[in-house]
């Protein structure tokens, strides 16, 4: 153990964890569970929905786990009789003012408050009272807001603020009417908001969702293809929602290594051209002035002659290659290779040199 480690007890089992964890990320990487609904890995501690609540030894109240920090030698129980009858109370205020439509509900089968409510046997019946009854915003190209629905975790607020450092969003109104919105209440627009649907991949319930996918799909219909974003160099990695052969929406990849979760508008948004009418899918050969189709192997064989030719009257010195940051590093890498070995010139440059 280093100096910035340290031993805690959860559960009655001991594990190591840094001085700098709260006691939720400490359990988090011993694999011990605890839930929450305003927390994101991403974001900084919120300690707003209270589910995360722990018993400490020594400590005559529970704690929030997410904003407690460890302590040496911390004896911490994460799920007890007394934690247990706090969380469904907790649950109970939460859906007393959330619309009961989860058969209809855009994020039914990947909703955090839907999984907790059905784990707790929480039914949202006991607390009575006036709910909210606002209409659905659908003033954007990208995202539908639902206010109905909002739990006020903060996390779409926090994210936009934290992350995209943009404050698009925050939490206006007061007490009974608070909730996350533009300023003056304005619809979003690419003068207020940069659409990187940050807000939507963190949102819990149905509040936020893409625009572009409702309705085409639950969450365990869709396959889950990892790919590489190709719009830019930085080589963001998100996930294509396919169903029946047709990409129905982009989610995050929060494991992946250069963008954690993170998107822009066009990496979340920009998938319309994958099934566009006007793509090309076969090559064409020019002859005269108009192409036709042809194989691949009729247009591979072409290109090597033409190559073949320009080298033989004019020197491989003359022959060079221009790659794209849109492709991934190994395209640009056998690009590279191909130029200097089978054309055999140092002619090889690369847009993102600009």
């Amino acid at each position: 153990m280093t100096d910035k480690q340290l031993k805690i007890t959860i559960n009655g089992t001991e594990v190591s964890c840094e001085k700098d964890d709260t006691i939720l990320q400490a359990a988090q990487k011993a694999g011990i569970r605890i839930p929450t609904l305003c927390n994101d890995p991403r974001l900084e501690p919120y300690g707003g929905c209270r589910l995360c609540i722990v018993e400490v030894k020594g400590i005559n109240r529970p704690l929030p786990s997410c904003t407690t920090p460890v302590t040496p030698n911390m004896e911490v129980h994460t799920d007890n009789d007394t934690i247990t009858r706090v969380r469904k109370n907790l649950l109970s205020l939460i859906l007393s003012n959330h619309p009961n439509d989860c058969m209809r509900c855009e994020k039914t089968g990947d909703c955090d408050l839907q999984d907790l409510a059905y784990e707790y046997g929480v039914d949202g019946k006991r607390f009575e009272g006036e709910a909210w009854d606002l209409p659905i915003r659908e003033d954007n190209p990208f995202i539908t807001y639902e206010p109905n629905k909002c739990i006020l975790c903060g996390r779409c607020v926090r994210i936009c603020n934290e992350i995209v450092m943009a404050g698009t969003i925050d939490l206006v109104g007061r007490g009974f009417n608070s909730m996350p919105d533009t300023a003056f209440r304005k619809p979003r627009s690419l003068d207020n908001c940069e659409f990187c649907g940050q807000c939507v991949s963190t949102c819990p319930t149905g509040a936020l969702t893409d625009r572009k996918g409702r309705g085409k799909g639950r969450s365990y219909e869709m396959t889950k293809v990892k790919t590489t974003c190709s719009y830019c160099g930085t080589g963001c990695n998100f996930f294509l929602n396919v169903r029946n052969n047709k990409v129905i929406k982009v989610t995050s990849d929060y494991d992946a290594p250069v963008n954690q979760g993170n998107l822009c508008i066009k990496g979340r948004y920009g998938y319309d051209f994958i099934h566009s009418p006007e793509r090309i899918t076969t090559p064409l050969i020019r002859k005269g002035s108009t192409f036709h189709e042809a194989t691949w192997d009729e247009a591979l064989g072409l290109i090597a002659n033409k190559f073949k030719e320009l080298i033989e009257k004019h020197g491989p010195e003359k022959v060079g290659g221009f790659s794209s940051s849109r492709c991934t590093n190994e395209e640009n890498y056998l690009m590279s290779k191909w130029v200097r070995c089978a054309i055999g010139s140092n002619n090889i440059d690369n847009c993102a040199r600009v």
